[in-house]
């Protein structure tokens, strides 16, 4: 794997959006839920498909705080076009969702 660079990172506009809307995605080649989540006024409401499904209800989504790449272009999921990139860890018992450690306002930016 190549190095990036501070340039690289900085290209990457990483915000703190809200899950507002969970539902399980039946047309995904792996389990995985359809995530709508608020940015806050700037960004809006945006879509992602996530495989999160091992840990993760949706009711559990509904209202936690996430981080997701905002500035990726929407890429195509079977019938449903993400929007936005929800970052997580690979753990041995599944994808663990990246979030602030304390609540913050939607919209705020990582750097």
């Amino acid at each position: 794997m190549g190095q990036a660079t501070f340039d690289d990172f900085l290209k990457l506009d990483i915000r703190v959006g809200e899950v507002i809307k969970a539902d399980f995605f039946a047309k995904a080649k792996h389990p995985a839920f359809k995530l709508w989540v608020d940015f806050g006024e700037e960004i809006g409401t945006k879509k992602s498909s996530a495989q999160i499904t091992e840990l993760y209800s949706r009711e559990d989504l509904v209202g936690k705080q996430v981080l997701g790449v905002v500035n990726f272009p929407p890429r195509q999921v079977a019938d449903f076009m993400s929007e936005v990139l929800i970052l997580g860890i690979y753990s041995q018992k599944g994808v663990v969702l990246i979030k602030p450690e304390q609540s913050v306002r939607k919209g705020d930016k990582l750097g």
